[in-house]
This record gives C-alpha cells, structure tokens and sequence, in this order.
C-alpha cells in the first residue's frame, strides 16, 4: 500500500532524471498513491473539504465567489494534506533540487468542473501576477526565481477532463512581467477562446503581463500530461503550463492538489500580513511555512509545526 512508506526508502531523482528535469523543467508522472488509496482519502475528506470554516482563509469573502480563497493551504487543517505535503515520494524528489533545507509555502485545489474553460498559458516567478505585491523573494545572489509545484491528481487527469499541458524547456524565459497590471474581472470567467481554444484564467486575462504583446505560446510544442489518480507531477513554476478545458463529455470533476516549495533562503510574502487575489483580501495571521526537511538557518519566513488542530508536520531529515 502506497501509504506506508517507510522512511529509509530514497525517491531522489537519478542523474539522468535530474538532468532531464534541468532540461525540460518538469519530470513525472510518478507514482505517490495507489489508484484505490487516493479514491478511499479523498471521499473520507470530501466533508472538511466542503466545510472551509477550519481553514486559515475563512474570513468573510473568502468563503465566497467562483475562486474560493479558502480552499488555499487547506494542508494547515485538513491532516491528511498535512501528511501529504511532507511524503518522502515528494520531497526527497524537492530536495534533489532545491537542496536538503526546503519549505512548503502554499497549496492550492484546482477543480476543473464539466464545461469549464482551459486555464491559460501562463508562468510565475515570484507570484505577484494576480496579487498586489511579489509572494516570494529570492537572494539578489540567486540568479533565479520560481517555486518547484507538485501537482497531484486527487482524479484521473485526462485530455477530456482538463488535464495539464506544459512547453518543456520553456522555463528558462519569462515571457510575462508580474509586476504590470492585470486586472480582474469575474465576468471573463468561461467566457473566452484564444487560438481556438477555450481559456481563461479564473477572472484575469494572462495576455496582459505579457512582456511583447503580440507574442503567442508555441502550442505545437505543448505536451499533454495525462495522469491517473493518485500520480503526480514536479515542475519549475516558471515553466509555461496551461490546461485543457472540460469538455463535459463526463459528469465527473477532475482535481488538482497543488504544494509549492521554495529553500529556506526565500522570502515568502515579504513584509505582507494579507494575501489580495481574485478581487479578495484575507489575513495571513493563520498562515506559516511548514519546514518539510533539513533546517532553517536563515529565519526569514514564519514556520509552523503542527496544524490548526495540533497535528504534528512530519520533517523529512536531512
């Protein structure tokens, strides 16, 4: 049973498998759970999942609207996301490339409902683009930006449900710039076709931060990542990622568990106690980092050990 682990076993990625994340920016899909293990937890999570009153974003109209800020960082009080974010399956792939001091600082559910759009084209590199200040911060030093996203298929991900398509190797270019403004508006949302295709992005149009406007993604290089349930997949947020819409063609949802990880040298929402996107505001007084292996040295980030309802963050060690 995939669920039990053990923690002498090892899932850090090979040369060859390093070198090819490298090269296209993600790798995967890989297993995390059985098919029937993932099905058996999700539908005894489904009741906390609904009910977001526990959640760190409960405030007011976050409970509210067609993108629910309360279903952010539900690993803060749901215990089996808080279990999730920390298997080995996950980070000890996270560690082979950040390094052994990781954190988990936010994560996301993506439900992809029958007749929804594609998500659009888009990249992030320190996640100011929907929000109103840069969301993580690296060292002047690094040369780099980003966050590595894991993206677990809580259902089976297809071409017809919506599942995730990337560009491999686009993740050494930023086409966007975060800081230029986009704005939202809720009526876009299902409402629009670029190049053919039905695409949005939750209330925003991604072609504002463009740096070149007239540029367009190269989709005949697009690869569609087909996943069953209970797989995930690693990819550099910088890397150009997009879905496919929801043809409607079954009455079943396709879902999406995302964990962003960052080194423990990031600033993660920098001199920010509110998180501003998709025309909501909430309180980060509820939010931390959660230190999924090695140590934080630097002391940059607010940490948390547990989660709202006292259940222990397992570390991966070093």
């Amino acid at each position: 049973m995939a669920s039990a682990v053990g923690a002498d076993v090892n899932h850090a990625l090979s040369a060859d498998e390093l070198a090819a994340f490298q090269r296209d920016g993600f790798i995967g899909p890989f297993d995390v759970y059985d098919a029937e293990d993932m099905e058996r937890e999700l539908r005894a999570m489904r009741p906390k999942l609904i009910d977001s009153r526990q959640g760190v974003y409960h405030q007011g109209d976050a409970l509210s609207g067609t993108t629910n800020l309360a279903s952010y960082d539900r690993h803060l009080d749901v215990g089996f996301l808080a279990r999730h974010v920390t298997r080995p399956e996950i980070v000890d792939r996270v560690t082979s490339v950040i390094g052994a001091d990781a954190l988990c600082w936010r994560t996301e559910f993506f439900p992809k409902y029958p007749g929804d759009e594609g998500t659009d084209w888009h990249q992030a590199d320190n996640f100011a683009n929907v929000g109103k200040h840069p969301q993580i911060v690296w060292p002047e030093d690094a040369g780099f930006g980003g966050a590595l996203t894991v993206w677990t298929a809580f259902t089976d991900a297809t071409i017809e449900n919506g599942c995730l398509q990337f560009i491999p190797g686009s993740h050494r270019t930023m086409n966007y710039d975060e800081n230029k403004v986009i704005e939202y508006d809720a009526d876009r949302i299902n409402q629009s076709v670029k190049n053919g295709v039905r695409r949005g992005f939750y209330g925003y149009d991604y072609r504002q931060l463009q740096k070149d406007p007239d540029w367009h993604p190269d989709e005949s290089q697009a690869r569609s990542m087909v996943m069953r349930q209970g797989q995930a997949i690693m990819f550099w947020s910088t890397l150009m990622h997009a879905s496919h819409p929801h043809s409607g063609l079954t009455d079943q949802m396709r879902l999406g568990f995302t964990a962003r990880y960052v080194p423990t040298a990031v600033q993660v929402y920098p001199a920010q106690d509110t998180l501003a996107e998709y025309g909501v505001e909430v309180s980060l007084d509820q939010w931390g980092c959660v230190l999924v292996s090695g140590e934080d040295a630097y002391h940059h980030n607010r940490l948390v050990d547990r989660t709202v309802g006292g259940e222990p963050f397992e570390k991966r060690s070093a």
